[in-house]
């Protein structure tokens, strides 16, 4: 069956336990996911701390390069460092019992532990995760056997290769807790066919009834045409399985639309904005998008009370406006399965 004819998914994919169970394996375990930038690392030791559905993650910047590690102690489940970032100096200590770690993961020292038959310190360094970087984002995926971040990556790379992407630096992080399913929240980013009925500020700036999603292997970009007179112009694109992208003449964002359980979404903006730019237009950029986020969250919270509800199972997908929620449907569906 054609994706753009799909029903939709079941509403028991929205709100089964034991389905996001499989999801933080299957697809949060194996998929590049966003964690900071380059100018969060400037100096070794320099660390950021995150919990990426559910796994604890510590990315930290050694003598070398950055890195990437479980933020899971290899003696008694320790934390490395709280969710947040900070310094460390030379090692990262476990804050339970002290074990001390290179910054290239290998374990330094096991704080008076004792004699121990059998024990080797080289098998306890931590868990190293891939770390990778594009244009100075930092990307970590908890396979070792994927792909590259680059074949992922691609179409976004060269859709954005005119872009003075460089020339922004992290500003700001806004975090919501929105009570929905990730996917609900996703589904709602991929398409514009809500945008007349929810968005009144931004359907006055763009011609919803252009609005077109491009989709490139497990890329998507929106296209829509501005109304005369409105300054809406750039990039705006989504990448498998949960990032936005945001990319403006004077400056960009990115949309981390990460699971806390079946229930809840942690979703985080990091903004981003030449140096140069006054304070007053990063505050007006940042709450435009804010009006926009709060119609969201409150449709999408509304969705997932129906869903949850006990009286819809599936709908139909629109040919002409959904594609792109058929493509993740269809994804979520293929991974979770394999």
């Amino acid at each position: 069956m054609s994706r753009f004819s799909a029903e939709t998914l079941p509403a028991a994919f929205y709100s089964d336990p034991s389905l996001y169970e499989a999801e933080r394996r299957r697809i949060f375990a194996r998929t590049w996911q966003l964690i900071g930038h380059e100018a969060q690392f400037t100096e070794a030791g320099a660390w950021l701390a995150v919990t990426v559905a559910g796994y604890p993650v510590i990315v930290v910047r050694g003598e070398d390069r950055i890195r990437a590690f479980h933020n899971v102690c290899r003696h008694r489940a320790g934390p490395l460092a709280p969710d947040g970032q900070g310094k460390c100096g030379g090692s990262l200590t476990c804050r339970y019992h002290g074990w001390r770690y290179a910054l290239d993961g290998r374990l330094a020292s096991a704080r008076d532990f004792g004699p121990a038959e059998g024990f080797d310190p080289r098998e306890y360094g931590l868990m190293a995760l891939a770390c990778e970087t594009w244009r100075g984002f930092v990307f970590v995926n908890m396979d070792a056997s994927a792909a590259p971040l680059a074949s992922t990556i691609a179409p976004l790379a060269e859709r954005a290769r005119h872009m003075p992407i460089e020339n922004f630096c992290p500003m700001q992080q806004v975090t919501h807790e929105i009570r929905c399913n990730w996917k609900t929240y996703v589904e709602n980013y991929l398409e514009g066919y809500h945008v007349p009925m929810v968005h009144a500020a931004l359907n006055a700036a763009i011609d919803a009834s252009r609005y077109e999603a491009e989709l490139r292997g497990e890329i998507v970009f929106h296209h829509a045409p501005p109304r005369a007179g409105t300054p809406v112009s750039g990039l705006w694109g989504w990448m498998w399985p949960c990032l936005g992208i945001n990319v403006y003449a004077n400056g960009l964002s990115m949309e981390r639309m990460w699971p806390l359980d079946h229930a809840r979404t942690r979703l985080d903006y990091l903004y981003f904005f030449p140096e140069d730019l006054p304070e007053s237009q990063q505050i007006a950029a940042v709450s435009c998008s804010e009006v926009t986020t709060a119609e969201d969250i409150a449709i999408t919270e509304a969705v997932q009370r129906n869903l949850d509800a006990g009286v819809y199972d599936r709908g139909r997908l629109s040919p002409k406006h959904e594609g792109a929620v058929a493509l993740f449907q269809d994804l979520v569906t293929r991974t979770i399965h394999c």
